[in-house]
C-alpha cells in the first residue's frame, strides 16, 4: 500500500515537473510573442489533464506566457480542480481503484 502512495506522489511531482518545463520550453521557443504559432496548445492542454494543471497556470503567470488566451486561463483551473479532486479520491481510497 505504501508502495502505491509513494508511485502516485512520484507521478504527480513528475508531471508537474514536466509542465513547468513544458512552459519554459515554450515560452523560449516562440519568446513574449503571442502572435507567433500557436502548436502548444495540444501538449499544453494533455500535460494538464494527466495532472499538470496546476502548475502549468501558476507558471504562465510567472513567465507570462500566453496569459491573453482566454480558452487556457478558463480551461486551466476547471482541469486543475478535477485533478485535484481525483488525487485526492487517489489517497483516500487508498489507491486502490488504480489496481484491477
Amino acid at each position: 500500500m505504501l508502495l502505491l502512495y509513494i508511485l502516485i506522489i512520484v507521478y504527480i511531482l513528475s508531471v508537474n515537473f514536466y509542465a513547468v518545463m513544458l512552459i519554459k520550453s515554450q515560452r523560449d521557443e516562440y519568446g513574449e510573442d503571442e502572435t507567433m504559432k500557436k502548436s502548444g496548445d495540444g501538449k499544453i492542454i494533455l500535460t494538464a489533464i494527466l495532472g499538470g494543471a496546476i502548475s502549468i497556470y501558476i507558471s504562465m503567470f510567472i513567465m507570462r506566457y500566453r496569459t491573453k488566451n482566454l480558452l487556457l486561463m478558463i480551461m486551466l483551473p476547471v482541469i486543475g480542480v478535477l485533478n485535484v479532486y481525483l488525487f485526492f479520491l487517489a489517497f483516500r481510497s487508498g489507491a486502490t481503484f488504480f489496481v484491477v
